[in-house]
């Protein structure tokens, strides 16, 4: 890694390298393999589509509601780590037991309970960044967090993807295959994390002598508060909750719409795979860009994009359509998500980190179940798949006016003590 990382920052960039894997694995082999799972049902496509989104929604409609509770119960004295350590081991082990189911809905649920326990521990992780560097390299160390997991998930990927190419080679079914691609990636998903969990310290706490549910809750509306009388905070986390919305739901559902268009499943999976190479140096780029050009202007640059993929998605018919997006979607995902993470630990007390990143979250995962829903209601009521992802650029419009309001107050805020000084 970059040698100019400390040792905690490489331990900490390290996490984004194992949680990937089953980022990866959710965006290519989890949807194919629920849809084999629901073609043996005879389930449509269309319906299977909209299965999927639905699952991805009422998962990310649990997080938004239990996020901030987790969030607000790690920025007490000694529960960031422990609280780490148990959804990652939930999530690993929901990982490696979705393999060995064969009935479609069972499988979703299983699903859903990966996939909140995967949510639960980004929440704390982002919430250590003011804890592993400073405010002025924030921007570039999430930033290699997010490239460096585009890197290291291709590790994974690559083995289970040669496992199941090659499956019939080695006597083994698509499906079985298939099931110990889920088993290597919840196992590097647990191994990489122990060099982060091991060494991390919380330097950022609240003391409590007691931690009851009573005292949570009120100290989480004690900050819902704050942040409603804080207009810069308050405008981000509501152009967030647009923005996000579109990348959250075209990562969620890229597999599941290219495989509804009836497009090579092997061309979808190698075609992420370059997403991933792609994203790697779009997103280091950005990260040392950060240095230079404000990063508000960077998140806007990187909204614009994504709004110009939504229109070019929406359009999709040809495999090689489908590459394009792919490559496109790696030019800003990484970006966008890294310099949003950085820019909201400067705005926010360090104390509270989990608090604020877990009430980001609602944002985040509100966002993500909007999109999903959209898409797949849409999809079931035309009946055209490509009407759904058109129907989410419209959000990218609403996040940037909202953001650069938010810029703007934030610019009268500094403006204004200095102007009374004078």
């Amino acid at each position: 890694m970059n040698e100019k990382l400390t040792g905690q920052e490489r331990r900490w960039v390290l996490y984004d390298v194992a949680n990937s894997a089953f980022t990866m694995m959710v965006s290519t082999m989890i949807p194919l393999f629920f849809n084999a799972l629901a073609a043996n049902a005879g389930i449509s496509s269309v319906s299977y589509l909209a299965f999927w989104g639905y699952a991805a929604s009422i998962a990310t409609l649990i997080v938004a509601f239990t996020g901030p509770l987790i969030g607000t119960l790690s920025d007490f004295k000694g529960m960031k780590k422990k609280l780490f350590t148990l959804s990652i081991l939930l999530g690993c082990t929901g990982c490696m037991v979705m393999g060995f189911i064969r009935q479609w809905l069972f499988f979703l649920l299983i699903y859903i309970a990966a996939r909140i326990c995967y949510s639960l521990s980004l929440i704390i992780y982002d919430s250590m960044l003011p804890d592993i560097t400073d405010d002025s390299r924030m921007d570039s160390i999430s930033s290699s967090g997010y490239a460096w997991g585009y890197i290291g998930s291709c590790i994974p990927f690559i083995i289970s993807l040669l496992l199941v190419l090659f499956s019939g080679r080695i006597g083994l079914s698509h499906l079985n295959a298939l099931a110990f691609a889920f088993v290597i990636t919840g196992l590097w998903w647990g191994t990489v994390s122990l060099p982060l969990i091991r060494s991390y310290q919380q330097k950022h706490y609240q003391e409590k002598e007691c931690i009851q549910l009573h005292t949570t809750i009120t100290g989480l509306a004690g900050s819902l508060r704050d942040i409603s009388k804080d207009r810069h905070i308050y405008l981000f986390l509501l152009a967030f909750f647009f923005y996000i919305d579109g990348v959250y739901t075209i990562i969620e559902m890229a597999t599941a719409y290219g495989s509804a268009l009836e497009l090579d499943s092997t061309g979808l999976l190698i075609a992420l795979l370059v997403t991933q190479f792609v994203a790697f140096p779009s997103c280091i780029l950005i990260g040392r860009l950060a240095r230079h050009i404000s990063s508000s202007t960077l998140i806007s640059i990187c909204i614009i994009a994504y709004f110009c993929i939504a229109l070019y998605g929406a359009t999709l018919h040809d495999q090689y359509q489908f590459w394009i997006l792919a490559i496109t979607v790696g030019l800003f995902q990484g970006g966008i998500q890294a310099l949003s993470r950085s820019y909201f630990a400067r705005i926010i007390p360090p104390e509270k980190s989990g608090e604020y990143f877990g009430i980001m979250d609602i944002c985040g995962k509100g966002a993500s179940f909007m999109g999903t829903m959209i898409v797949s209601l849409v999809s079931q009521l035309t009946g055209n798949v490509n009407y759904g992802v058109g129907a989410i650029s419209v959000t990218f419009i609403i996040g940037l006016i909202l953001f650069r309001m938010s810029v703007r107050t934030e610019h009268i805020q500094v403006i204004a003590p200095l102007k009374k000084t004078a």
